[in-house]
């Protein structure tokens, strides 16, 4: 599959995820698209010590920076629930499929992992510190949501790819071999997640134009600082992975989050950022293809 086609499957699954919302029925399918293609990474790769680095330690601390930056930057913009909003996006984790984008554009799988489980877990422990600061309460479950979420979706196919790889070694071809498979369940997780988005928006549809606009326009703001904090932290030697790292987020959980404690009207800060992220990944995406074609 080539670079073109690569972006312009992106954008039709994006396009068709906002033209037919009756498909957020399907959204509970996107957990299991991810762990396919998770374990289809882990065939691949080992996590261990070596894949820690002190990049990793700088990308947790920009991930609550940001967070906060972009919570004052909210206030400054528009209202509590803009601030709200901003918040979200900018606290959110690195996202599950993180991993799976950064094989496609051939960069070291290893590493984002290790961000992916750093920032996951690291957040969960200190939301419930973090929350009530912007919120005004006390949200001592969010720990056990986030890690009943990691262990779920992170270590069930980690786990399954060591007893595969064990019992069949061969199985390490399989990713090489199928990469247009785990494509085509990207595809269609963001399909689903667009068309989950779609769904939302539109039964927000009273929502002011204005206050639509700023909470779009902080969560584009974000989104864009996050990818280009990313690659400074990580420099020459991990610039593409820091940058998807922290720019491309667990959006899924912060929606959810924003839902259970504070409004649907501030859930739209990362379901924007769902757009957002995922423009700029089909960009990338293209870029690699035309530098080195994959098989067609």
């Amino acid at each position: 599959m080539t670079g073109f086609s690569r972006t312009a499957a992106i954008l039709s699954a994006m396009l068709l995820g906002a033209l037919v919302p009756q498909a957020h029925g399907l959204s509970g399918f996107i957990r299991w698209l991810v762990m396919a293609m998770l374990f289809l990474v882990f065939l691949q790769i080992r996590l261990s010590r070596q894949a820690l680095h002190r990049h990793h330690g700088l990308l947790f601390a920009a991930n609550i920076l940001v967070g906060f930056a972009a919570w004052g930057v909210g206030w400054l913009v528009g209202d509590r629930d803009v601030a709200l909003a901003a918040f979200f996006c900018g606290i959110t984790p690195t996202a599950i499929a993180a991993p799976v984008i950064v094989s496609f554009l051939g960069g070291r799988v290893e590493f984002v992992v290790a961000a992916f489980v750093i920032s996951n877990v690291g957040i969960a422990a200190l939301l419930p510190v973090l929350l009530p600061v912007v919120l005004g309460r006390a949200t001592p479950d969010a720990f056990l949501q986030v890690a009943g979420s990691v262990g779920t979706v992170v270590f069930v196919p980690m786990g399954l790819a060591w007893l595969v790889r064990l019992l069949h070694p061969a199985a390490t071809q399989w990713p090489g071999r199928l990469r247009n498979l785990s494509f085509g369940l990207w595809v269609t997780a963001i399909f689903l997640i667009t068309s989950n988005a779609s769904d939302f928006l539109r039964r927000q549809a009273d929502t002011p134009l204005q206050l639509l606009v700023e909470i779009a326009g902080v969560s584009l703001l974000v989104c864009v600082t996050s990818f280009a904090l990313g690659r400074l932290i990580g420099g020459r030697e991990f610039a593409r992975e820091a940058s998807q790292s922290l720019g491309q987020k667990n959006t899924t959980f912060t929606i959810y989050l924003a839902l259970a404690y504070a409004s649907p009207l501030v859930a739209l800060g990362p379901t924007f950022y769902v757009v957002w992220h995922n423009l700029w990944n089909s960009w990338q995406l293209h870029r690699a293809g035309k530098r080195t074609p994959g098989p067609s």
